[in-house]
């Protein structure tokens, strides 16, 4: 690896971590970086699930105001999310190569959408809330159907990863009505979750590039920081440009 390798991989775990805690996605950043570099798409994902985890780590405590008495909530949805990205990395870990490379494109063009759609489906969550006189509070954990949902957002996320967090701040708009805030740390608790079951089976059986790890983690964690402080500042529609950009650089790249 040489040093403007290493120096592009630290750069986009800074950029994910920071993408991760306020949006989610930031694997749409590292993945098709590592892509680049000559990684084979298990072993780029594989180490950039590992590597991802210290960030997730770094935006739940940028967030832990938002965390204060949702403890139930993170228990109940916790586990959903834990026996998901174990299924998920399973998955990963069983299903052959040439699998991984058919499903990961279609994987990433459905993050995609849910990239773009976001602000639809935020402003569809707003109306509803305004036609029902909804508040903050509502369901407090959002009842089965959201559980089964968390779960498979899970089975997903530990197989690939990107837009989980897209996913699950969808989920809590439909079925939990809360502020968007909390809801954002919990997203940033049961990604970590998910990236951390399924870190964990890699480290033990997948083939890992250690120093992309190790690059991908530092960087993570100083983005993480970045994103909980001051990316709610962030113009939404250039960071979803440049996600859907390198999303689409990443397809390209997988199919060619």
């Amino acid at each position: 690896m040489s040093w403007l390798e290493a120096l592009a991989i630290f750069a986009a775990g800074i950029a994910a971590g920071g993408i991760n805690t306020v949006v989610g996605s930031g694997t749409l950043i590292t993945f098709p970086v590592l892509l680049a570099f000559g990684y084979s798409p298990v072993t780029a994902n594989v180490s950039n699930t590992i590597g991802l985890v210290p960030g997730s780590i770094s935006g739940a405590i940028g967030y832990r105001r938002e965390l204060v008495g949702q403890r139930p909530r993170l228990i109940r949805l916790g586990a959903a999310s834990l026996l998901g990205g174990l299924a998920g990395a399973i998955l990963l870990l069983t299903l052959p190569d040439d699998a991984f490379k058919a499903i990961v494109p279609a994987l990433i063009v459905l993050a995609l959408v849910l990239v773009v759609l976001q602000p639809r489906l935020a402003k569809r969550l707003a109306a509803r809330r305004a036609d029902s006189g909804a508040g903050e509070e509502g369901p407090r954990h959002g009842g089965v159907l959201l559980w089964v949902a968390v779960f498979a957002t899970g089975v997903y996320g530990g197989y690939f990863g990107a837009a989980q967090g897209v996913l699950l701040l969808a989920l809590f708009g439909v079925f939990i009505a809360e502020n968007l805030q909390r809801m954002n740390a919990v997203k940033n608790v049961l990604a970590g979750i998910v990236n951390g079951v399924a870190a964990i089976v890699f480290m033990l059986v997948a083939d890992v590039a250690w120093w992309v790890v190790l690059l991908i983690a530092l960087g993570s964690v100083i983005g993480g920081q970045i994103g909980a402080k001051v990316g709610r500042r962030l113009p939404p529609t250039v960071l979803r440009a440049v996600i859907v950009v390198v999303g689409l650089i990443a397809v390209v790249r997988l199919l060619l």
